[in-house]
C-alpha cells in the first residue's frame, strides 16, 4: 500500500489526503459510527431513565450528550473524505461539523475532569464546600457552564471561517479563515491542549491518591473486602484508562502540528506530510472515546449498571416464558395426536 500519496490541488497548494486517510480511515469511522450509535443509544435509553441523584449521574449523562454530538459529525468528514458533495462538503466540515467534533471533544474531556475530582472529594474530603461537587444543583450549574464557556470559545472559529471558499481553496480549512480567524485558530489549538494536559493532571493527581486511600484500606481489611477494593479500582482506574489511550496521543501530537500549521513554520512538505497522517490516526482514536465511554457509564455508576442488568435479565427471563409456553403447546399438541393415533 502506498502510503505517501499526496499530490497537488490546483494552485499548487499541497494536498495531504493519502490512501490512509481516504481508504483506511472511512470504514474505521463509519464503524466507529455504528457501534458508538447503538451503545451509546443503550446508555441513553438507561440513563435518563435513571434519577440524576447525585452530581456523578449529572456528569455523566452530560458525558452522554457530548458523545452524540461528536458522533453526528462522523458522517459529514465519511462524506468530504470520500468526496460525496464534492468540495462543498469540505467547506460545511471546515466550518462546522470539525468545531463541532473538537468543541464536544473537550466538553466530554472536562466532565471526565469533574467525575474524577468528585470521586476525590468523596473519598478524601471532609470539607463541606468541597462537597458541593456532588450536590446535583451544584453539578447542573457547572454543566451549564462548562457548555457555555466552551461553546463561546469555539464560536468565532464558525464566525471567522468566512473567506470566500471555491474549489482551490475548499479543502484547506486555514485558506478559509480570516488573518483574526487564524491566530483565534493558534490561540484556541494551544488553549484546548492546556486544558487536556491540566485535565490529565488533574486525573492522576485525584486518581493516585484514591489509589493509595484503596491500598491502605485494602491492608487493613485484607480479605474481608478485596472484591470490593477490586471492583472499586477497575471502575475507577477506567476512565483515567480510556483517557490515556485515546486522548494523550493526539494531544502530544498537537503542538508540533499546530506549529506546523503556521507559514512562516519552516517544515519540509514530507514533514507536513507525516504530520498530517499521524494528526489523523491519532485523531481517530479520539474518537474511539465514544465507543469506550459506555464502559465508563456500566463500571462507574451502580444505577446504570444495575438498570442495565434488570432489563437484559428481564428479557431472558420474557424469552425462556416464551419458550416455556411453546414447549407447552407443542407437548399438546402431541399428545393429542398421539390419542387420536390410539
Amino acid at each position: 500500500m502506498d502510503l505517501q500519496n499526496s499530490s497537488l490541488l490546483p494552485g499548487n497548494q499541497s494536498d495531504f489526503r493519502s490512501v490512509f486517510t481516504l481508504q483506511v480511515l472511512p470504514p474505521l469511522y463509519m464503524l466507529t459510527c455504528l457501534v458508538g450509535g447503538v451503545l451509546n443509544g443503550v446508555a441513553a435509553c438507561i440513563f435518563f431513565r435513571v434519577p440524576s441523584d447525585s452530581g456523578l449521574v449529572v456528569y455523566l449523562k452530560n458525558m452522554v450528550v457530548a458523545d452524540f454530538l461528536m458522533l453526528s459529525t462522523f458522517p459529514f468528514k465519511v462524506a468530504a473524505e470520500l468526496r460525496v458533495g464534492g468540495w462543498r462538503m469540505h467547506v460545511v466540515t471546515c466550518r462546522y461539523t470539525t468545531v463541532l467534533f473538537y468543541y464536544s471533544m473537550y466538553v466530554g474531556m472536562v466532565f471526565m475532569g469533574f467525575i474524577s475530582l468528585e470521586r476525590y472529594v468523596k473519598i478524601w474530603c471532609s470539607v463541606s464546600k468541597l462537597h458541593l461537587l456532588q450536590s446535583v444543583g451544584f453539578a447542573r450549574v457547572l454543566a451549564l457552564l462548562t457548555w457555555v464557556f466552551m461553546l463561546l470559545s469555539v464560536l468565532p472559529n464558525v464566525l471567522l471561517t468566512s473567506n470566500p471558499a471555491n474549489e482551490m481553496n475548499a479543502r484547506r480549512c486555514m485558506k478559509l479563515k480570516t488573518p483574526f480567524g487564524l491566530q483565534w485558530h493558534h490561540f484556541i489549538a494551544y488553549f484546548n491542549n492546556a486544558l487536556f494536559w491540566l485535565t490529565l493532571f488533574l486525573l492522576s493527581f485525584c486518581y493516585a491518591s484514591i489509589a493509595c486511600h484503596l491500598y491502605s484500606s485494602y491492608r487493613r481489611v485484607r480479605r474481608e473486602q478485596s472484591d470490593a477494593c477490586r471492583k472499586s479500582k477497575r471502575s475507577i482506574f477506567s476512565l483515567l484508562a480510556v483517557f490515556f489511550v485515546c486522548f494523550v496521543p493526539y494531544h502530544v501530537l498537537r503542538i508540533p502540528y499546530t506549529l506546523n500549521q503556521r507559514a512562516e513554520s519552516g517544515f519540509s512538505e514530507d514533514a507536513r506530510f507525516w504530520l498530517f497522517q499521524l494528526k489523523e490516526a491519532t485523531l481517530f482514536l479520539s474518537a474511539i472515546n465514544v465507543c469506550l465511554d459506555p464502559v465508563i457509564y456500566f463500571l462507574m455508576c451502580r444505577t446504570f449498571r444495575e438498570s442495565l442488568l434488570r432489563k437484559l435479565s428481564g428479557r431472558r427471563g420474557r424469552r425462556r416464558r416464551r419458550g416455556g409456553s411453546l414447549t407447552t403447546g407443542q407437548s399438546v399438541i402431541n399428545l393429542g395426536g398421539g390419542e387420536e393415533r390410539r
